[in-house]
């Protein structure tokens, strides 16, 4: 309301307010979807149009708000400021019940539809606008286009030939706006569309694993994204920084479609790329591979402790207190505002602590593999960085196969060493995989599975692998056996998380030189899971457990993995064992039982994990083993070591003039098959006699990785009372004959040995044969420490547990052999040593009577066993006598 007596402006100013003079129109005309009646109006806008082109054509002159009179208009009018009583309603309602409230409410909405004149609830027209303010209601054609408009000129133009760079390189293409956005398309279709054979989603299903996981990594295989979008995965190992960030984009952008409150877990999706095809060596990476993707792989070293790293970095100005940011932080180079937007002032400027978002940051060092460094080499070594969840994947003494980006920095310190800019090297982790057992045999395929499976069901496994287990030596049946037990391993048990129980079983080799026992050692290097091979004169003490240095860029006290932490869920062999000082060698006594490694120094203390089987081999003082002396006077060990071995194998070089020879033989027969220029060595081989129940390497290194991880023998049916017996006797033996100590921990190998052996045949339950075989390694183990004299007293007293699962058929051949023996030195004694005899006849009652002896009937199976005719011995029933072909 206008006073009339107080007009708002001067007379000198002529004020225009134009109003529409024309009376409100009314609703047009509307129409329905035919057929139709219930869905809502469609408005008929012919006239809005019609009004909106009027509106383009008429000259808007509008009001002049800033005259000198301005301040009347906003002056006090106490008379326009009262209302009329009337108007006022000043009477008590009471509360409304919930069905009187719905009802009122029912017919304000039936009066409203009444006075809109339409049926479909809209609001009439003038409650937003007044009705003839006809110009400051945007129309929905005008509105429609503007937005159109305004996309248009906001989108990039599409690029259909992406490969087409146009004469830009590949990181420059991609980091502009069209390319970006196309390949961040293309990334989010083949997420959304790649399926597996079965017709299922890939990556839809590990999403939602992902997402259940509360994780933030998402691996996509390198080659199914090569198979889709080939120029994608063309452009990425040569773009990694820029392609990775717009692949994070793009799968962040697909989770949230799919689990739209998401971003409230994980405000970051990382792709890490597996599989890239090709895997380079540390030593081989060169200027080539700067900013690239790279794959490599390696033992971690060491490791720094998690950090947190700035990401996105805000700072206050501390002359007027403006916060500024956020800026993005890189790896190359510290972030730092060169101004102050709001003083202009050039600081200082401090990092603002509560709202600046920090990323996990680790450091470790991976070196190279040691059956993969060349001889005469130094194994080479390279820094990576871990941010995010890749944090504390891996510990020191892991293989790990790493995919990242190999980039440079610029580092001062090697500049004033080498006295020239120089760049140091770094690989930025994308991707980390652990090469564990259990990774392992989840990579076997079903063909594997099968092989493995039905060669678990052939009931001479265990002789056959025993028989594998280092090929190229002959004979040592005891050694091979006891590696086989080794490599299989027991069961770990841990009561209560308070007393562990080992599962690894120890064994040292001891004998005279020349009877391959480094020959066995390195082959235990080519089919047992994470071996580690040392040398007794080459290892310390910290070398074979841990030791503390400074880190060189961090100058923190940081701890370095030995050669049994390296070995962790491992092998551990040790070579030339009796040349270690005493003080390295008591370094090992709680790794070797308690399988931990507890460090205490520059004011670390920590306890290591090393859980490995340790395989030892050591001369006698001396050089040659004197079957005259006990085992403790023979090997300059102490007790507390030897007994922390469940194994001990005595290796002799005696003179036997038919074993001497067949050696020979075999010897110079593998001479002749492997030479590099003989073509057929293989067929060779495969004729042969003694290999034809060979496994092959390769398929023996995956049964035992499916054994150690798939097995796990439980002890049921135990003939407790034979143990006890036996462990008693053998405490007896052993008191009485000053030979090596037995103990409580010799019960403790009985079981793991017995587990072993089970494992050996994959069943799920030890069962009393693998209790007997585990006796008669022990026994063989213990007797063969024993002085010559006591030697054959023993064998007779612990006989009927030796004799057990031989098949008798290697005591009768034992015996068959002692009978030749004693032929051939009566006919060279008789006829000389000319004689040349090409055969040697025993006679069949003869040995008859030998087994007889010893609780044996039924020689038949003996002489049809393949150990009788390897051995090159005929049974001629006819004249009831062997014949031996030398």
């Amino acid at each position: 309301m206008d006073d009339p007596s107080n007009p708002p402006s001067s007379p000198g100013r002529r004020r225009v307010i134009e109003f529409s003079s024309s009376p409100p129109r009314e609703r047009s005309e509307v129409s329905r979807p035919p057929g139709d009646d219930n869905m809502p109006a469609f408005e008929d806008e012919t006239e809005h149009l019609a009004r909106d082109q009027e509106l383009e054509d008429e000259e808007a002159e509008g009001e002049d708000l800033f005259g000198d009179n301005m301040e009347r208009d906003y002056q006090p009018i106490p008379e326009l400021d009262t209302y009329e009583e009337d108007i006022i309603d000043r009477e008590d309602y009471d509360s409304m019940s919930p069905s009187t409230r719905a009802a009122a409410e029912n017919q304000m909405r039936e009066r409203d539809r009444a006075m809109a004149g339409q049926g479909d609830g809209r609001m009439r027209r003038g409650i937003l606008y007044d009705a003839g303010d006809e110009d400051s209601r945007p129309t929905r054609r005008r509105r429609i286009i503007q937005e159109q408009e305004d996309t248009m000129e906001d989108m990039p133009e599409a690029i259909e030939n992406l490969e087409d760079l146009k004469g830009h390189s590949i990181a420059e293409w991609v980091s502009m706006i069209g390319p970006r956005l196309e390949i961040k398309n293309r990334f989010k279709q083949f997420l959304r569309t790649y399926v597996d054979e079965k017709g299922a989603s890939v990556y839809r299903e590990k999403m939602r694993q992902m997402c259940e996981a509360n994780k933030q990594s998402l691996v996509v295989n390198y080659h199914g994204l090569a198979t889709e979008q080939s120029v994608i995965a063309y452009f990425l190992p040569e773009a990694p920084k820029e392609m990775l960030t717009v692949f994070d984009e793009a799968a962040k952008e697909v989770v949230l479609s799919l689990f739209p409150n998401y971003d409230r877990i994980a405000t970051q999706i990382h792709v890490r790329i597996s599989g890239l095809p090709l895997l380079e060596e540390i030593r081989s990476l060169r200027q080539l591979h700067l900013n690239q993707l790279i794959r490599t792989s390696g033992v971690v070293t060491s490791h720094t402790g998690v950090l947190p790293q700035l990401n996105l970095v805000k700072f206050d100005c501390t002359k007027c207190g403006n916060t500024i940011g956020p800026l993005v932080q890189t790896q190359g180079k510290e972030v730092k505002p060169t101004s102050c937007p709001e003083c202009q002032s050039y600081g200082p400027f401090e990092v603002n602590m509560e709202q600046t978002v920090y990323q996990n940051y680790q450091r470790i060092t991976i070196q190279e593999s040691p059956e993969k460094v060349a001889a005469g080499r130094l194994p080479r070594q390279k820094d990576a960085i871990l941010l995010g969840d890749l944090v504390d994947i891996c510990k020191p003494g892991d293989e790990v196969e790493l995919t990242g980006v190999y980039t440079n920095s610029f580092d001062g310190s090697l500049n004033t060493v080498n006295g020239f800019p120089v760049f140091s090297t770094v690989i930025e982790a994308n991707y980390v995989v652990v090469k564990e057992e259990k990774e392992a045999v989840n990579n076997l395929t079903d063909e594997d599975v099968k092989e493995i499976l039905a060669l678990s069901k052939d009931e001479m496994v265990g002789e056959r692998i025993m028989d594998s287990i280092g090929p190229s030596i002959y004979g040592h049946a005891n050694i091979k056996r006891a590696i086989a037990l080794s490599l299989f391993g027991g069961v770990p048990k841990n009561p209560g998380k308070k007393h562990k129980v080992r599962g690894d079983i120890n064994v040292l080799l001891c004998g005279d030189p020349g009877t391959a026992k480094s020959q066995f050692l390195k082959y235990v290097t080519k089919v047992a899971p994470r071996p580690v091979f040392t040398t007794g004169q080459g290892a310390s003490a910290v070398g074979l457990t841990a030791y503390v240095q400074k880190h060189p860029v961090t100058r923190e006290w940081t701890l370095e993995a030995g050669a049994l932490v390296l070995a962790d869920n491992g092998v551990c062999l040790i070579d030339e064992f009796d040349k270690m000082n005493d003080s390295d060698r008591t370094s090992i006594h709680e790794a070797m039982e308690q399988q931990t490694i507890s460090i205490s120094k520059a004011g670390i203390v920590a306890s290591l994990q090393a859980r490995c089987a340790i395989i030892a081999a050591a001369n006698p003082i001396g050089g040659r083993y004197d079957p005259s002396l006990t085992f403790a006077e023979n090997v300059d060990l102490t007790e507390p070591i030897l007994s922390r071995f469940d194994v001990l194998c005595v290796v002799r070089d005696t003179v036997d003039p038919v074993n001497d020879e067949r050696m020979a033989r075999f010897v110079t027969g593998s001479h002749m098959k492997h030479h590099p220029a003989n073509s057929r060595g293989e067929a060779d081989i495969a004729e042969d006699d003694n290999t034809k129940n060979y496994i092959n390497q390769d398929l023996l290194k995956k049964y035992i990785m499916y054994a150690r991880t798939k097995v796990k023998p439980k002890l049921h049916y135990v003939d407790q009372d034979k143990v006890a017996a036996l462990y008693a006797e053998l405490r007896r033996e052993s008191m009485a004959t000053g030979s090596i100590p037995i103990t409580v921990r010799h019960i403790e190998s009985m079981i793991r040995m017995a587990e072993a052996h089970a494992k050996l045949h994959l069943r799920e339950y030890v069962r009393e044969d693998d209790i007997n075989i585990a006796i008669r390694s022990m026994l063989e183990s213990f007797i063969d420490t024993q002085k010559y004299s006591v030697m054959k007293n023993m064998t007779a007293t612990f006989s009927k547990y030796l004799a057990y699962k031989k098949d008798n058929n290697e005591l009768l051949l034992f015996i068959l052999k002692q009978l030749a023996k004693d032929q051939m030195v009566y006919s060279r004694s008789r006829y000389g040593a000319g004689a040349g005899a090409s055969t040697v006849e025993v006679s069949a009652e003869e040995l008859e009577d030998k087994a007889r002896q010893i609780n044996i009937h039924n020689l038949q199976p003996f002489y049809e066993s393949d150990l009788f005719i390897a051995n090159k011995f005929i049974h001629d029933k006819k004249k009831k006598n062997i014949i031996l072909t030398l």
